[in-house]
């Protein structure tokens, strides 16, 4: 089963949001196999951006880190088909443009489960279902990605 990863996550892992966060987002990251998790190219630029703007990271430190992310995860390419999907999902469920963006990206490279704090948990769509990683229950394919640990 593959899943996709959004900017919350990588953000967390990053430390942008304590301590407490950055040891749940790793230990979530470490649980996950590395050969079925992706990371949209939308999230990796939507860190860039929050690193730089909300963390205070030099644009070297910012690039070194996604580029470090896109060394542990495969890339979902932003192609036309997917914007046009974006741009769909975006108009017909009220999403933003750019988590639609991430959203479609996910379920063009075939992912069942796209993690994500910020978006809607439990909405799915053609197969992609968003979950909160950090809920105090997790969705059950994600319990099972991970063999069943225990959320933070």
């Amino acid at each position: 089963m593959r899943v996709a990863l959004d900017t919350n996550v990588l953000a967390y892992a990053e430390g942008v949001n304590g301590a407490t966060m950055q040891e749940a987002a790793l230990e979530l990251i470490q649980g996950l196999p590395r050969e079925s998790s992706l990371v949209p190219v939308q999230t990796l630029g939507e860190l860039f951006n929050l690193l730089v703007r909300k963390a205070g990271w030099t644009r070297p430190n910012a690039r070194a880190a996604i580029l470090s992310w896109g060394d542990s995860f495969a890339a979902i390419e932003t192609t036309p088909a997917v914007m046009f999907a974006a741009a769909g999902l975006s108009a017909d469920h009220q999403m933003g443009i750019w988590d639609a963006v991430i959203l479609a990206a996910a379920e063009a490279a075939g992912c069942r489960l796209l993690l994500s704090e910020d978006m809607h948990d439990g909405f799915t769509w053609n197969g992609v279902t968003v979950t909160n990683p950090f809920a105090a229950s997790r969705h059950p394919l994600l319990k099972a990605l991970l063999g069943n640990q225990p959320s933070s």
